[in-house]
């Protein structure tokens, strides 16, 4: 048998490829580091079938995210706290309000990221589209599979919730599905509306305040204020 053919007996994806470029100064030495470097192939591979899953719109991450005094945190909260994860661990959720074009979509695809490369599985979807898949599933009597297909994911991003009201059908299909999901998995959610205006969205009060009620209740709010990126760039360039 083969290195190659023994690797893949045990299973060990990368070894047969990377054992040659490790020097050696004793077998362990040796051993600890071909092993070290398979794990470390192991996650990034990992970390990239995640990534793939959770289909972002967007190739952004916290690397070349822009962190300024437009965005306000809650007193508990700060970058590095939020950028550790620690509230996906904990099943709590993030909350980015505030006006379009401030970076809400662009953080909330860098923590995703971020998410999927320390093992964590995502999903992102814009609101929109998450309620065109829950009305197909319903019309089609496959929304128990649905559910199911995202039972898996530890951190949901819900991306624009509050730019287009939903039909009373679709409202109630969206809280059920965030109900099945109440400190289970983490959210993180994008909105131009503050709270009180949720109404708009859901169209019913009793609805719009329990579904508040279970989003916030273990959550970070974070404010962004200022003017549109996209906006502030395309009027420099004349």
């Amino acid at each position: 048998m083969s290195l190659k053919e023994m690797c893949k007996s045990l299973r060990l994806a990368y070894v047969a490829e990377i054992y040659e470029s490790i020097p050696t100064e004793s077998p362990e030495k040796f051993l600890m580091e071909l092993f070290s470097m398979e794990m470390r192939l192991r996650e990034e591979a990992k970390a990239q079938r995640f990534i793939k899953k959770a289909k972002f719109i967007n190739n952004k991450s916290l690397d070349d995210y822009r962190w300024g005094n437009h965005i306000y945190f809650p007193k508990h909260l700060d970058k590095d706290e939020l950028t550790s994860l620690n509230f996906v661990e904990h099943s709590q959720n993030v909350v980015l309000t505030g006006s379009p074009g401030t970076g809400k979509t662009h953080l909330a695809i860098g923590l995703g990221r971020e998410a999927c490369h320390k093992g964590y599985e995502v999903r992102f979807f814009r609101v929109s589209e998450l309620v065109e898949q829950l009305n197909k599933a319903w019309r089609d009597g496959k929304l128990s599979s649905f559910h199911s297909r995202l039972e898996s994911a530890d951190l949901i991003i819900l991306d624009e919730m509050g730019y287009i009201p939903l039909t009373k059908e679709s409202a109630e299909l969206l809280f059920h599905l965030i109900t099945d999901w109440y400190e289970r998995k983490s959210l993180i959610i994008t909105s131009n509306l503050e709270f009180s205006q949720w109404n708009r969205i859901f169209g019913d009060a009793r609805l719009t305040a329990a579904l508040v009620d279970r989003v916030i209740h273990h959550a970070h709010i974070l404010n962004f204020t200022g003017d549109s990126y996209r906006v502030t760039h395309a009027l420099s360039k004349h």
